[in-house]
């Protein structure tokens, strides 16, 4: 999967870089996603996003737009993110349900954490498949998939 990564800081490129073991085509950039910065993921599958980023409709729409069928947050916090929008346009949202609150210090074993669910996503997107608790999506496929889990 081709994938670009927004506000990427200095010390997450190599935990990224371990769990993805070039599984992924991954762009890093440290530029922060807003509508300007959209046009990088042009070509790309996914978005790789943090807190700080813009995802509000019209940013959605522009990657909709420039392929953009993914998007997962390196946070558990997902109000950054208008779901509305994406369900629109049929991206597929997740988070990292296992990251702490923004104001913990981020240890290396949390910064790895984090990058393993991070392509974690990745891979099960990839093979069409749902990503469980990190899913956030409006549509709530993942009440289905719990459902049908649960039925089993």
């Amino acid at each position: 999967m081709k994938a670009i990564a927004y506000s990427i800081k200095p010390f997450e490129k190599e935990f990224l870089a371990i769990a993805n073991r070039k599984k992924h085509e991954i762009t890093l950039i440290s530029n922060a996603l807003d509508i300007e910065t959209a046009m990088f993921a042009d070509g790309k599958d996914a978005a790789i996003v943090f807190t700080g980023d813009d995802l509000s409709a019209p940013v959605i729409e522009k990657l909709a737009d420039l392929g953009i069928r993914y998007i997962v947050t390196r946070s558990l916090d997902t109000d950054h993110i208008d779901k509305t929008a994406a369900a629109r346009f049929g991206i597929k949202l997740a988070n990292i349900p296992s990251h702490p609150p923004l104001h913990v210090t981020l240890t290396s074993d949390i910064l790895q954490e984090t990058a393993s669910q991070t392509i974690r996503n990745l891979d099960l997107w990839q093979m069409n498949k749902c990503v469980g608790k990190a899913c956030v999506c409006a549509g709530g496929c993942k009440a289905v998939v719990l459902d049908l889990e649960a039925a089993k």
